[in-house]
């Protein structure tokens, strides 16, 4: 194992030599006692965390591999075994430390320390958003979307809620389908916060499954001008990364300081950032005492505030009295304008409802919105108050010959500095709007219609539609099947469910009626314990429950075909549609992707029927849905 790790780590530095000690002749003949006797696996695993978080790696690889003797079951196993390549790991990684120099560190709200991150204003947009539409990460409040980037990466949850980084670039007002990087960039487990360096040629970010020491380790990838492509990722090494969540790496533009966050020595809602003086080629050395280990990963600051050229760091605006009278007041006229946007927005909601309410129901809200409608002209009349305030302070300014720019004194306003007192502060920047972006879709080329085909095929995208659904489940494993073991059946979804058991099941049904009629079809396939399961907007339910909730639900069906040229029918295929049916067919644009839409059907029969029609004429590309 070790030969193993060495070799690894020999691939991810490159140019550097390992030197592999020769073991110890004595030591078959002395007997090494067993660090687990006597005591429980939840014990000994308990200490060796405890020994990885103190940066005693090699005892706490002897306890794991104690510990793996104990296990009771593959997937205990499993667990052991990483916890034990990132003991290992985190024992070879401290032969290659560095020693930064660090400039300040400051601990920050999880929620928004990246704020304070040197970058323009408006830089971060608030996830989930139009890219990530998964919340859930604990570390993740925010995407680095600067204005007039064009080229764009970022951090994405998939159908299985595992973050990937994906990389759009505009095209003229369109972005382009978001794709993954390479296999390189892309693990089993969560990549974050990816940071494109100003030249283009390294891509930070960090991850969860690559060679790490634990938790989030920091990675840079270098762009292969040959290739045209990212190379294999390499470990920033320690003390950048650690057995703690290490994350959001950057550079500053003007080459003086590298930043980044970890949440070693915090508490939950808290983060360090640490700012350091950048370093291009770090000097590396080994670590061999776990306590000086422990104290280099604090990244406690070198405490010289001198040698700090710190003018780019913040810029405040001259204060006194009168300029933050004006500033109070521009804060009291902004809060005041929010709020009669707020309550004017709520009124229309209620005159709204009085057309569908009933005679009694009216009368309540007429009453309420007269009320709203007096306390509206109270706020507009304080707003009013407060804006001719405002605007004598600004004249009497202008009459005393000050000029002053509102944008700017409001910006300030809103700022918070914090940790200027050791010579290094750090500026809270304003998130940014909302993501709003055009982005072409990737043309759905999938049939997801039911099948059985000479080889079968897994649906590509293992999410239910909303609604009612029937499939028909065909068994559950411990490994991942194989295309030969569906038998050809399309198509064939997966979940993961506890104990990482595979499910598989195949269709998607809107009837109990045609998930039975196909029933037979699966068992003959060879499936003959294949079974119906039901859903309700992706959540398992009673198929029994399924079946009444079905006889609330008019079920419909409608045709999707794709033009083969990607934008129109010819006049033989409509002819072809017109005789078959004289249903409405509608042309659709999603992103750039063009289809037609031909419907809606009642009967599943009369559509399966023109489907047939329609792939006998020649068209692949056509769908139920």
């Amino acid at each position: 194992m070790r030969k193993r790790i060495f070799a690894i780590f020999a691939a991810l530095l490159p140019g550097v030599v390992l030197l592999a000690q020769a073991p110890d002749s004595l030591s078959a003949a002395v007997p090494v006692p067993d660090p687990s006797a006597g005591r429980t696996l939840p014990a000994v695993l308990a200490e060796a965390d405890s020994l990885v978080r103190e940066y005693s790696f090699e005892e706490a690889a002897s306890l794991y591999e104690a510990a793996l003797r104990m296990a009771p079951d593959s997937l205990s196993r499993q667990q052991i075994e990483d916890a034990l390549l990132q003991a290992q790991n985190g024992r070879n990684m401290l032969d290659y430390g560095s020693r930064p120099s660090v400039v300040a560190r400051q601990r920050l709200s999880v929620k928004d320390f990246f704020l304070y991150y040197p970058v323009a204003d408006g830089s971060w947009r608030p996830v989930p958003n139009q890219l990530d539409t998964l919340a859930g990460n604990p570390l993740v409040h925010g995407m680095y979307i600067p204005d007039g980037i064009r080229e764009l990466y970022y951090s994405s949850a998939d159908a299985d809620g595992i973050h990937n980084i994906y990389r759009t670039e505009l095209r003229d007002t369109v972005w382009t389908v978001p794709e993954l990087i390479n296999e390189n960039l892309t693990s089993s487990s969560d990549e974050i916060f990816p940071v494109l360096s100003p030249d283009g040629n390294s891509l930070y970010f960090a991850s969860k499954g690559l060679y790490g020491m634990g938790g989030y380790d920091l990675y840079v990838s270098r762009w292969n001008r040959e290739s045209h492509d990212w190379e294999t990722p390499v470990n920033l090494g320690f003390p950048y990364s650690s057995p703690a969540d290490d994350f959001l790496f950057m550079n500053t533009p003007d080459g003086k300081y590298s930043l980044f966050a970890s949440n070693r020595e915090c508490s939950r809602d808290s983060v360090w950032v640490y700012v350091l003086e950048y370093d291009s080629m770090p000097v590396r050395q080994a670590l061999t005492d776990a306590a000086q280990a422990k104290a280099l990963s604090r990244l406690i600051p070198d405490g010289d505030p001198t040698r700090l050229e710190n003018r780019g760091a913040v810029s405040r605006v001259q204060e006194d009295d009168d300029t933050r009278r004006y500033t109070e007041k521009m804060r009291q006229v902004r809060s005041l304008r929010d709020t009669v946007y707020a309550y004017g927005r709520t009124l229309d909601a209620v005159r709204g409802r009085i057309d569908a309410a009933t005679e009694e129901e009216r009368a309540t809200l007429a009453a309420e919105i007269l009320r709203r409608e007096a306390e509206l002209a109270g706020l507009q009349d304080s707003l009013a108050a407060a804006t001719a305030q405002l605007q004598k302070i600004e004249m009497d300014f202008l009459l005393s010959g000050v000029v002053l720019d509102p944008d700017k004194l409001q910006a300030e306003a809103d700022r918070e500095v914090v940790g200027a007192a050791s010579g290094y502060a750090f500026s809270r920047k304003r998130m940014g709007d909302p993501v709003r972006m055009d982005i072409l879709r990737p043309k759905p080329t999938f049939d997801y219609s039911f099948m059985i085909l000479p080889e079968g095929r897994f649906a590509e995208d293992n999410t239910l539609p909303d609604g009612l659904v029937y499939q028909i489940q065909l068994f559950v494993m411990s490994t991942k099947a194989t295309v030969a073991q569906i038998k050809g059946l399309s198509p064939v979804f997966c979940r993961t469910g506890a104990q990482q058991k595979y499910t598989y099941s195949v269709g998607v049904f809107r009837t109990y009626k045609d998930v039975l009629a196909n029933l037979n079809r699966v068992k003959k396939q060879g499936f003959r314990s294949a079974f119906i399961v039901a859903f309700q907007d992706g959540k398992s339910i009673p198929v029994s429950q399924a079946r009444e909730l079905e006889k609330t639900i008019r079920t419909q069906y409608r045709i999707r075909i794709l033009p083969p040229d990607g934008d129109s029918l010819s006049d033989s295929v409509i002819l072809t549609i017109r005789a078959l049916t004289p249903k409405d067919l509608s042309k659709e644009t999603d992103g750039g992707s063009v289809s037609y839409v031909l419907g809606p059907f009642d009967d599943r029969t009369e559509v399966d029927r023109i489907v047939a029609a329609l792939r006998a004429d020649g068209l692949s590309g056509v769908s139920i849905f």
